[in-house]
C-alpha cells in the first residue's frame, strides 16, 4: 500500500475542496471513493473537514473563507519554510493572498498565485505531513498546473521551489511539462486556453468508466468522457455535485 510519512519541498503533498455545502460535498465523495468524513468540530477551524481511507488521510473540504470564493480543489505544495517560499513567490512575480501563518500544530500555510493566474498553496509540515495514502485508488494520483504559459510557469515554479523540468512531447502543439523533484516527476504542467489557469486534481480510481456512472448517480456530471493517454491509463474529468471539478485515472493494464 503507498503510505506516505514525508513530502520532498515541491512536491505537491495535500489537496482540500472549498465547498459551500459540505454535507453534499462529503456525502458525494463518500459514495464516489468510499472517503470517510471527520468535520474538526473546533470553531477556530471553519468547519474543516479531513477525508480518510482505510484510515489514512487523503483530502479534506472546507467552506469558502470569504465571500464569492468558487468551488474548487487547491493544490499543496510541499516546502520546508514557507515563509522563506512566500518571498520567493513575490520575487518571481507571483502573488501571495495571505502572510503564512500556523493551522494549529498541523502546520504553516500560505495560498498564491503563480504569474500566470494558477491558485495554489504552500504546507509546512508540522504534525500534518499531507496525504498519508496516495496512487491506489480513492486517492491522489497526479496534480496539474494548467495555464495559457507554460514557459512562464517553468520559470516561476523552477525559482520558488527549485524543480527541475522535464519536457514530453505527447502528441500536442506544445510539450507537457514535467516537474521533478530528485529526478521523479511530482507534478505536470500544461499548456491550456480551454479555461482560466488553475492547478488540477486527479484521483486514482479501480475502473475510470465505472466512476464516472457512479459519479453521475451521485449528483455529478461527466466533463470530459474517458479517454485513453497510451503509458499513462484511462482518465477523465467530473465535476462534483456543488461544482468542484477533478479528474479520474485507471492505470494502464500491467
Amino acid at each position: 500500500m503507498p503510505e506516505f510519512t514525508e513530502y520532498a519541498p515541491g512536491t505537491p503533498c495535500w489537496v482540500d475542496v472549498t465547498s459551500p455545502d459540505l454535507d453534499a460535498t462529503t456525502a458525494f465523495y463518500a459514495g464516489l471513493f468510499g472517503w470517510a468524513a471527520d468535520r474538526d468540530p473546533r470553531p477556530e477551524a471553519g468547519g474543516y473537514t479531513m477525508f480518510s481511507l482505510n484510515g489514512k488521510f487523503v483530502a479534506a473540504a472546507s467552506p469558502p473563507q470569504q465571500e464569492g470564493m468558487p468551488p474548487v480543489w487547491t493544490t499543496y505544495i510541499a516546502s520546508d519554510d514557507v515563509d522563506a517560499a512566500a518571498a520567493r513567490v513575490g520575487e518571481a512575480g507571483g502573488t501571495v493572498f495571505t502572510e503564512p501563518f500556523d493551522v494549529f500544530d498541523s502546520g504553516r500555510m500560505t495560498v498564491a498565485q503563480d504569474p500566470t493566474g494558477a491558485v495554489f498553496g504552500i504546507w509546512q509540515a508540522g504534525s500534518h505531513h499531507g496525504a498519508q495514502l496516495a496512487n491506489e485508488p480513492g486517492s491522489l494520483s497526479w496534480n496539474e498546473c494548467r495555464t495559457p504559459d507554460a514557459a512562464a510557469a517553468e520559470q516561476f515554479y523552477r525559482a520558488v521551489f527549485g524543480c527541475d523540468v522535464r519536457s514530453m512531447t505527447m502528441g500536442m502543439d506544445e510539450p507537457y511539462r514535467v516537474l521533478e523533484v530528485g529526478g521523479k516527476g511530482v507534478a505536470g504542467l500544461m499548456q491550456w486556453t480551454d479555461g482560466p489557469p488553475n492547478w488540477a486534481t486527479t484521483f486514482n480510481v479501480a475502473d475510470t468508466d465505472a466512476s464516472c456512472a457512479r459519479a453521475e448517480q451521485l449528483g455529478g456530471r461527466v466533463l470530459a468522457q474517458p479517454y485513453d493517454i497510451p503509458t499513462i491509463g484511462r482518465y477523465a474529468e467530473l465535476r462534483d455535485p456543488v461544482g468542484a471539478a477533478f479528474g479520474v485515472l485507471q492505470n494502464p493494464p500491467s
